[in-house]
């Protein structure tokens, strides 16, 4: 009897384990990502509270309250470490709808987001050592998430079709204010830190609406 039954658990794991994987529906999916952007946004608002008395949320970066050698640095990388997995997975919800140009640029959005997560920024107290080629990484990953974000967001509004005159127009003031931020942060550096967070706010919502609009998720390029 004892040997019937660890057969029978042995095949029961060996069909589970050889079985194809039961398909994740579109809609399980968009719940993930807006879920991930919450934690995301919740992890920057922590990180900031986590931070010193020195540290100014209008005048530090979110990088900054994730740079080398920071006490609590690792909420602020794990806010990028969960906004980029909300768009690595929207990415692959959005494939059979996304065009090509749209698909990559946000997949490379969510690659530099992971990688700013993995290099971190030199440290805003001064006498901390660090890393210098690690800093010059997350420049360049932060860098090449902006533009990828803006190519993306782009191409995806030149896909829509005329009728969705909201969803344009989200489009076009999210690439107005990503174009601009870097200007008004050079004009305003004392507020950079705001400036940086209100631009990912407008980056949480271009996303989360993406993931739940159906009629984005019933689209197809025009």
């Amino acid at each position: 009897m004892k040997t019937l039954c660890v057969t029978r658990l042995h095949a029961m794991a060996m069909n589970l384990l050889l079985e194809p994987a039961v398909r994740v529906n579109a809609r399980s999916l968009s719940l993930w990502v807006v879920l991930l952007l919450l934690a995301s946004a919740i992890a920057v608002l922590a990180a900031t509270a986590a931070m010193p008395a020195a540290y100014s949320w209008r005048a530090h970066s979110i990088s900054e309250s994730a740079a080398q050698g920071l006490q609590h640095a690792w909420i602020a990388r794990l806010a990028f470490v969960c906004f980029g997995s909300a768009v690595l997975t929207l990415s692959i919800r959005m494939r059979p709808v996304w065009a090509r140009g749209t698909y990559w640029m946000h997949l490379v959005f969510a690659a530099a987001m992971l990688g700013t997560a993995a290099f971190s920024h030199r440290p805003w107290i001064s006498g901390v050592p660090f890393d210098e080629f690690e800093d010059f990484l997350h420049s360049v990953t932060a860098t090449g998430m902006g533009f990828a974000f803006c190519f993306g967001v782009v191409a995806r509004f030149m896909q829509r079709s005329r009728s969705e005159l909201l969803a344009r127009s989200l489009d076009v003031f999210t690439v107005a204010v990503a174009t601009a931020m870097p200007l008004i942060s050079a004009l305003y550096p004392s507020n950079g830190g705001l400036i940086q967070r209100a631009m990912f706010l407008i980056a949480y919502v271009w996303y989360g609406k993406e993931a739940l609009d159906p009629r984005s998720a019933a689209s197809r390029r025009q």
